[in-house]
């Protein structure tokens, strides 16, 4: 096996779905596994998940619906991030149900559609201040007003809330007012919506308004939560690990690594981890991030390579080729979070979970 893994805890992933499901009533969830499930493998989590109650999936490319089809998953999945006119046939024979985001896109697709035998389930992307993906509420009302394409079933309508987790609530309740409104002039005209979702990880955790009749976890279901602003019992699930290469001694005054960024100031002890940016532990960790070995903290030093890492264990105790290293977890009573890591890197844990790479191993654990 690879000296450096991830270890996903399948039974902190369960315990942060019933979180999930406490919170939310009787709203449908669906899991948000794009992004390879913010990096825990989206094959192993999703199956796990909807064993557990899950009743959807959430992905962002045709590409990585296909990828949970060919693993045998047969639940809905939904496709957020849009759907080019090429990827349509993968699309349709791995009955994926696509979001459209725009008028152009909903003609495009109940024009390429029309020869089925069956209406195409599709939802609605509605922009109510996201200004991303999304049909502006005056589009919505404007095609329910006409004719609805026979072609296509509407299945849902769904909006994403974009500052959620702020501590200023206005913004979210200016956008699900206008969620709502849209909602009740749908009504009136006479269409029916069977699933509106608007909830994101954030939205579930600091508006029961935002509900609905489904909510779409991401960033919580692997234990963190989006906002400081409310601290859910969520446990991380993934624990990012690798194994002591080499010990290297080095006298005083010596540089380390590429460009000699770090100078040793006394005779020091390196240990070399064979993880680097490659794997996903980023250059920008150089001379800032720090690992646990022996449950100790040992700095990184000199700049992390594409394979490699060295850091300092001078004031260890005696550290040994094979002993294990935590990048990302829990080792005695010391802990590293995604959020230290993403402190480190002026980032978000989104973007540090997400960003671990494929050839770091996926180890599956129930304890």
């Amino acid at each position: 096996m690879s000296p450096t893994v991830a270890e996903i805890h399948l039974s902190a992933l369960r315990h942060n779905l019933t979180e999930v499901m406490h919170r939310v009533g009787t709203a449908a969830v669906l899991a948000v596994v794009k992004a390879n499930a913010y990096g825990h493998g989206a094959i192993h989590v999703s199956k796990t998940l909807l064993a557990a109650g899950v009743r959807r999936l959430g992905v962002a490319t045709v590409a990585e619906g296909m990828e949970l089809r060919e693993a045998g998953i047969n639940a809905p999945v939904l496709v957020m991030g849009g759907v080019f006119p090429e990827e349509l046939p993968n699309l349709l024979e791995h009955h994926l149900t696509p979001v459209l985001p725009s008028l152009d896109a909903v003609r495009a697709l109940a024009s390429a559609v029309n020869q089925r035998s069956a209406p195409l389930p599709v939802h609605l992307k509605v922009d109510t201040g996201m200004r991303r993906l999304g049909l502006s509420p005056e589009e919505v009302r404007e095609l329910f007003g006409s004719v609805w394409p026979r072609a296509l079933h509407l299945e849902g309508v769904m909006s994403h809330l974009a500052s959620a987790d702020d501590e200023d609530t206005d913004a979210t309740e200016r956008q699900l007012k206008m969620f709502r409104e849209l909602l009740d002039d749908l009504k009136l005209l006479g269409t029916s919506v069977p699933i509106a979702h608007v909830a994101n990880s954030a939205g579930i955790l600091r508006f029961s308004g935002s509900h609905f009749d489904m909510v779409r976890p991401g960033l919580m279901l692997y234990g963190y939560s989006p906002s400081q602003l409310c601290t859910p019992d969520l446990h991380p699930v993934l624990a990012w690990k690798t194994r002591v290469v080499q010990i290297k001694a080095v006298g005083a005054g010596q540089p380390v690594s590429y460009g000699g960024t770090f100078v040793t100031a006394r005779p020091t002890k390196l240990a070399i981890l064979p993880v680097g940016y490659a794997d996903g532990y980023h250059r920008a960790l150089s001379n800032c991030g720090r690992v646990l070995i022996g449950g100790q903290p040992a700095p990184v030093v000199g700049r992390v390579c594409m394979d490699l890492t060295m850091v300092d264990v001078t004031d260890h105790p005696p550290v040994h080729p094979g002993d294990e290293v935590v990048l990302l977890g829990r080792q005695g009573t010391a802990t590293i979070t995604a959020d230290d890591l993403a402190a480190c890197l002026n980032t978000i844990s989104y973007e540090v979970l997400s960003g671990i790479g494929r050839r770091v191993v996926r180890v599956y654990r129930e304890d």
